[in-house]
């Protein structure tokens, strides 16, 4: 976390940056929060959050038949002596063709605890990093884009060839239908902001609103 100093001397460096319209024109500028958008990015930081976001995705629904679980008789194969060979008991066992797993995989959760201070700092390092790489485009509403997939197709040509999310306070129902059936573009409320989404996508296209919501969220 940035020290007494470091905060000093985000709050007297401005960080300013064009907002544009939909057809990428400028209309206005925004001064963003240096604490939310100037921060130096660490891998290691980023890493370990965008690590504990996928195990919580993974499914965990992996298992294997152990001993009890193995469709067969429970008698004795052979008596316990006079035979000549092992003392075995069930066919069921493990060292038997179609027997029962030992130790398997089981079906279980993946995921695990990491510190609100680590996601919240994550989060704020990806926008700093999208910052940085001059990958984030502030427009100043999303609310003239019709449910067609040609009215939002406009401003994604514009934009480049790259993969785009697009983030507002909420979801909107034209952004949605528009997106749909649009290649590389995904759409984002802010509540569900988060480092794994933010880093794999070319470009970041946040509302007026959006910066506002993140900046109250994150301060």
């Amino acid at each position: 976390m940035p020290g007494k100093a470091e905060k000093q001397a985000m709050e007297k460096r401005k960080m300013e940056t064009d907002v544009v319209n939909t057809q990428l024109k400028k209309v206005s500028s925004i001064e963003l929060n240096a604490e939310i958008f100037g921060l130096e990015p660490r891998q290691d930081i980023l890493s370990r959050v965008v690590q504990w976001q996928l195990a919580k995705r993974q499914a965990g629904t992996h298992s294997v038949k152990e001993r009890g679980d193995v469709r067969g008789s429970t008698k004795k194969i052979v008596r316990q002596k006079g035979s000549g060979g092992a003392r075995h008991g069930s066919k069921r066992g493990a060292q038997f063709r179609g027997g029962g797993i030992i130790f398997g995989p089981v079906v279980r959760s993946h995921a695990y605890d990491l510190p609100k201070k680590v996601r919240k700092l994550g989060l704020k390092m990806a926008l700093s990093a999208k910052f940085m790489a001059q990958e984030i485009i502030v427009v100043d509403s999303l609310a003239d884009i019709e449910p067609k997939l040609k009215s939002l197709q406009l401003m994604t040509n514009q934009i480049g060839n790259v993969t785009i999310l697009l983030m507002d306070v909420a979801k909107s129902e034209n952004i949605l239908h528009a997106s749909s059936n649009l290649r590389g573009v995904d759409v984002l409320p802010t509540a569900g902001a988060n480092v794994y989404d933010i880093l794999r996508k070319g470009k970041l296209v946040l509302t007026v609103p959006a910066v506002k919501a993140l900046e109250e969220r994150l301060i």
